[in-house]
C-alpha cells in the first residue's frame, strides 16, 4: 500500500497491473478489497489504482464531515502521486458520488467513467434524516448494530441467501471502520449535492451498471443516468444487489473490460 498526506487526513492506495490507468472508488462502508474480484478482469492491460477512501480501509477520516469535496480533492491528490494526469474512473455508490464531484472539479482528468450502484439525486429531507440519526446511533451503540442494519441493504436477495462467503467477507470490509469513522462519513453523504443537473454536462465515454436486486440505487436511478448522460449505456446485472461487483464479479468484470478496451481503442 502507498500513503499520501491529503490535508488532514492519511490516504493508503494500492496500484497493481501496468497500463492505461483505471482508478476505482469502492462503496461505503467497505475498503479498496472490494475490487479485488474484479481486478482480475483487469489488472493484465491496465494500471489499477485503488483508493481506501477517507475514514475507510487504512485511510484517516480527517475532522469533521468527509464532504464530497474533500474525496474529490484527496482523489486528485493520489492521481498526482501515482504520476497521473488523465484516467478512466469506475465508482461504486459513494464513489460515484465522489466522481460527480470530481467531474464538477476536475473533469480535465477524466478520460471515461463507470458508474455502478449509484445515483445522481441528492437524499431527500427523509433520507438525510435517517442518515444522521444513524451517525448519531453508531456513536452510541457501536459498529455491529449498524453493520447488521445495512447488510441486507447491501446484499441482493440472491447472494443473501445463497452466499454466506459473500456476506462474510463484505461483514468484515466493514468492521475496518469506527464509530467516528461511518458517522463522518454518513454525515458527509448526507451533505452532497444534487447532481442530476450535471448528467447533461457529462461528455466522455460513460457505462453505468446497476445490480437488478439494488433497492438502494434501483434500475429506474440507472436509466435516469442513460437518458441524461449523452451516449451512454446501461447494463443491469442480474441476481446482484448494491454490491454488484462483489456479489457479481464476473460479470462486471466482463462489462467493465469490454467498456475500458472499447474506450482505448478509440
Amino acid at each position: 500500500m502507498e500513503r499520501l498526506r491529503s490535508d488532514d487526513a492519511e490516504i493508503f492506495y494500492e496500484i497493481r497491473g501496468n497500463g492505461p490507468p483505471v482508478v476505482l472508488l469502492h462503496p461505503f462502508p467497505c475498503h479498496h478489497e472490494f475490487w479485488n474480484p474484479v481486478a482480475v478482469a483487469l489488472d493484465s492491460r491496465y494500471r489499477l489504482i485503488l483508493p481506501d477512501l477517507r475514514g475507510h480501509g487504512d485511510s484517516e477520516i480527517g475532522e469533521g464531515p468527509a464532504l464530497m469535496q474533500k474525496h474529490a480533492s484527496d482523489i486528485a491528490r493520489v492521481l498526482d502521486a501515482a504520476g497521473v494526469g488523465k484516467a478512466a474512473f469506475v465508482g461504486c455508490s459513494i464513489g460515484g458520488y465522489i466522481l460527480f464531484e470530481f467531474w464538477r472539479r476536475f473533469r480535465e482528468r477524466v478520460t471515461s467513467l463507470a458508474l455502478c450502484d449509484t445515483r445522481p439525486q441528492s437524499d431527500s429531507a427523509e433520507a438525510r434524516a435517517n442518515r444522521l440519526k444513524a451517525a448519531t446511533t453508531v456513536l452510541e451503540q457501536g459498529t455491529e448494530p449498524f453493520i447488521e442494519t445495512m447488510i441486507p441493504k447491501l446484499m441482493g436477495r440472491t447472494t443473501a441467501g445463497t452466499r454466506p462467503d459473500l456476506v462474510a467477507g463484505a461483514r468484515a470490509m466493514m468492521r475496518l471502520m469506527s464509530a467516528e469513522d461511518i458517522s463522518q462519513v454518513q454525515r458527509g453523504m448526507a451533505e452532497r449535492p444534487d447532481s442530476v443537473a450535471d448528467l447533461k454536462t457529462i461528455n466522455v465515454p460513460t457505462l453505468i451498471v446497476i445490480g437488478e436486486e439494488d433497492v438502494l440505487s434501483t434500475v429506474a436511478d440507472g436509466e435516469l443516468m442513460r437518458q441524461n448522460i449523452a451516449g451512454s449505456r446501461l447494463t443491469v446485472i442480474p441476481k446482484a444487489g448494491h454490491y454488484a461487483p462483489w456479489e457479481q464479479p464476473e460479470a462486471v468484470g466482463k462489462v467493465l473490460r469490454q467498456f475500458l478496451d472499447d474506450v482505448a481503442l478509440k
